[in-house]
């Protein structure tokens, strides 16, 4: 069995050396590896690259943790500019590696930026000036945070809606919210407290609906989005879904109207439209996006910011969210989304991300809804889908999506097929069948829905003892 060591053991190695023998830096950390490894000890759990102090020997995360710590005990109470320059140095520290930020929760670090925080909220100041005490301590716990959310606790939880209670500083919000968004990530039961404790009801909603600031509304979209992800390996059955209903029945009308306030900032609508396709998980949510005046507001989007990439295709992926329901896909081809789609796709239909949203919004669209087809193939829908499948001839999604896409529009609208023959499509499948083998099931079927001649394979064939008679 391999012998191991305690972090403390090589930084106390390290400082021996250049206290006591006088080494360089460099010389002190390659000596102390050359010992452990003589001694057979595996150093896999050590962080070899901390940065030390080389008039002290110690490494300067230890130092700045022991500095707040100490001043938290009143054991040595610092100023203002002496615990700022001790934060500074403490959030460049953690903003190197996630081993760094593991090894200072290992010290109740949390605790002490926390303790700092409450007595500076304490102070009743409600407009706390950037690079503040405040500020920095928040930067601190959310780079430790940072893919580190398992010591975001409930302590944590009612911190934030202290600070949140008061502070007017649009940095210091903004920062709070990135804080909460990696608290968020890749923890389910983060999630869920944060949901149960209402801070969506209590701050969240407020914030959105009440602060006009560009930044305040993008990160609590984005909070939003992070409240609803399921990528918590460690659980086997999230509430993404549940999560996803509370935020809508709240904030999905009221985010539908920020469009129209936002309507001059393609940055802001991008966020928007990114977050209420996120929370359109149900028929219902469709329906009350199209009666908050959704669908126009998109279009409008879509023609003033017919250039911006970011716009058209945050665009497309809330028009596919929507189309989830029968009556508002309806509706959405009854207000020209037809013809600005193909306008759009046709644009950018050099971009292989676009193109596989556009393509998925044309499959959900015209999906079992034979006057949503027509309207489509009118607008000239169809070159466009050929030209992008010839252009992005070695993207399997892009391919993948336009086969769906065909197929839809054609099940229902048999007419057409002679319009994609005389187009060229079916070359076009073929070269794609021989680029993507694994898409192979999906190109047939779109050439069979189109009349083309196909070879279907036979998967299975049973076979009897005896002969099976049809009489």
């Amino acid at each position: 069995m391999a012998k191991i060591i305690q972090q403390e053991t090589f930084d106390a190695i390290i400082k021996e050396n250049i206290v006591e023998f006088s080494m360089s830096l460099d010389e002190a950390r390659e000596e102390t590896i050359s010992q452990f490894e003589a001694q057979g000890i595996n150093l896999a759990n050590i962080i070899k690259d901390l940065d030390i102090n080389e008039e002290t020997g110690n490494t300067i995360l230890n130092e700045a943790i022991e500095g707040v710590k100490n001043h938290v005990e009143s054991t040595k109470r610092l100023d203002d500019t002496q615990l700022n320059a001790t934060l500074e140095a403490l959030i460049k520290e953690l903003n190197k590696s996630v081993p760094h930020r593991v090894l200072a929760s290992k010290s109740c670090t949390q605790e002490y930026l926390l303790k700092i925080m409450e007595d500076e909220v304490k102070k009743n100041e409600t407009n706390h000036a950037k690079d503040s005490i405040l500020h920095k301590t928040i930067l601190c716990a959310h780079a430790i945070t940072n893919k580190n959310p398992d010591i975001f606790n409930e302590k944590s939880l009612r911190t934030i809606n202290k600070i949140l209670d008061t502070e007017k500083n649009e940095h210091i919000v903004c920062d709070i919210l990135k804080w909460i968004q990696k608290a968020c990530l890749l923890h389910e039961l983060n999630r869920q407290m944060i949901v149960n404790e209402e801070l969506l009801i209590t701050h969240l909603k407020p914030l959105l609906l009440g602060r006009k600031e560009i930044e305040i509304v993008r990160n609590v979209c984005t909070c939003l989005r992070y409240l609803i992800l399921d990528d918590d390996i460690r659980v086997e059955f999230g509430k993404a879904h549940e999560h996803a209903r509370l935020i809508a029945h709240e904030c999905l009308s009221d985010l539908t109207l920020l469009l129209t306030e936002f309507k001059e900032n393609p940055d802001v609508l991008a966020e928007l439209m990114l977050t209420i396709a996120a929370l359109c998980v149900r028929n219902e949510f469709c329906q009350v996006v199209a009666e908050a005046n959704g669908i126009v507001l998109i279009m409008d989007a879509m023609v003033t910011f017919h250039d911006s990439l970011k716009v058209i295709r945050e665009s497309m992926k809330l028009l596919k969210a929507l189309g989830g329901n029968d009556k508002v896909k309806v509706d959405i081809i009854k207000s020209g989304a037809a013809s600005i789609i193909e306008s759009s796709f046709n644009r950018h239909k050099a971009d292989e991300v676009l193109a596989k949203n556009a393509l998925a919004c044309i499959t959900t669209l015209s999906l079992r809804s034979k006057d949503n087809s027509t309207a489509f193939f009118e607008s000239g829908i169809a070159e466009t889908i050929l030209e992008a499948m010839k252009i992005h001839a070695k993207s399997q999604v892009v391919q993948r999506n336009a086969a769906w896409a065909i197929r839809n529009m054609v099940s229902r609208s048999r007419e057409q097929c002679e319009g994609w023959i005389s187009l060229g499509i079916e070359d076009i499948l073929k070269t794609a069948a021989v680029n993507h083998p694994s898409l192979d099931q999906d190109l047939r079927y779109a050439a069979r829905d189109l009349g083309l001649q196909v070879k279907l394979k036979e998967e299975w064939k049973g076979t009897a003892d005896k002969a099976i008679s049809n009489e």
